[in-house]
């Protein structure tokens, strides 16, 4: 029986096989110098060879470009070395699942009915913005049901805390004409306490969490894993590739001048 490997790079690096606690770097900048040292170890730790490994989870972001990058190459390569399955899985719709299965836990869900939680999920893009998605996952939040894959009322972007408060209210807006009882907004992930300020204008905000389904050691892979699973069984072929959404910062250069009435010569690259 093969084991299932996740590998995420898109906050700080978390590394594990399912089943198993994982092993968390929290600085991007040991990326190079430890992601596949700690590889092994997950796997040696959790009792496999490298050959044991079926199916390898990676996240895909969204995320800064260098970290990001680290991650899916290396899982690329592990993939092409063993002949594992490869999935690609974004960081933010897992936080809805996650959310939730927390709220459940707490005894603060409610009655599902009566009461529609939504999950605004975040990432840290750096350089005051966030990565977001706003998701309503049809849930009884109870860690027994079956998980279902969320549904984006905001589809995955990159925005300034300040525009995002109102783009999430005015999606409420619009999600309330759609249902009865009362609405409550969580903030989950990374970045959510840096901006909670802000955050907090959003219009029926419930919990603002600092944390990563990914943070939830053993239960957290098990999530992400089984996300990566039930998007793989809807979309076969997506490909496994980095969500960066921020727009590149090098730019096509303009033409060179012309000099003493010469045509300018064209750059190509």
């Amino acid at each position: 029986m093969g084991c299932t490997l996740v590998i995420d790079t898109s906050f700080g690096s978390t590394v594990g096989v399912v089943g198993h606690e994982p092993i968390v770097e929290t600085d991007s900048r040991t990326h190079v110098e430890k992601l596949q040292v700690n590889i092994a170890r997950a796997v040696n730790e959790a009792g496999y060879q490298p050959s044991d490994i079926s199916t390898i989870v990676v996240g895909v972001g969204p995320a800064p470009f260098t970290g990001l990058r680290a991650g899916i190459v290396a899982a690329k390569a592990l993939a092409f070395a063993t002949g594992a399955t490869l999935l690609g899985q974004n960081v933010l719709e897992p936080q809805a699942q996650w959310n939730l299965i927390r709220r459940g836990r707490a005894g603060t869900f409610g009655d599902p009915h009566d009461r529609h939680v939504l999950t605004l999920a975040v990432n840290d893009a750096r350089r005051k913005q966030l990565y977001f998605e706003l998701c309503d996952t049809p849930l009884a939040g109870n860690e027994s049901d079956a998980p279902t894959l969320p549904k984006p009322l905001i589809a995955m972007d990159i925005d300034y805390p300040e525009s995002i408060v109102e783009r999430v209210n005015q999606a409420v807006r619009e999600y309330q004409q759609t249902v009865m009882g009362q609405v409550i907004v969580d903030v989950i992930g990374h970045g959510a306490h840096k901006y909670a300020s802000v955050l907090e204008r959003i219009a029926y905000v419930g919990d603002v969490e600092e944390s990563s389904v990914l943070d939830q050691g053993e239960q957290g892979l098990s999530v992400f894993a089984l996300e990566a699973q039930l998007n793989a069984a809807q979309n076969p072929d997506a490909p496994v590739d980095p969500l960066y959404l921020r727009r590149p910062d090098a730019e096509i250069p303009a033409p060179l001048k012309h000099v003493l009435g010469h045509e300018g010569a064209e750059r190509t690259a």
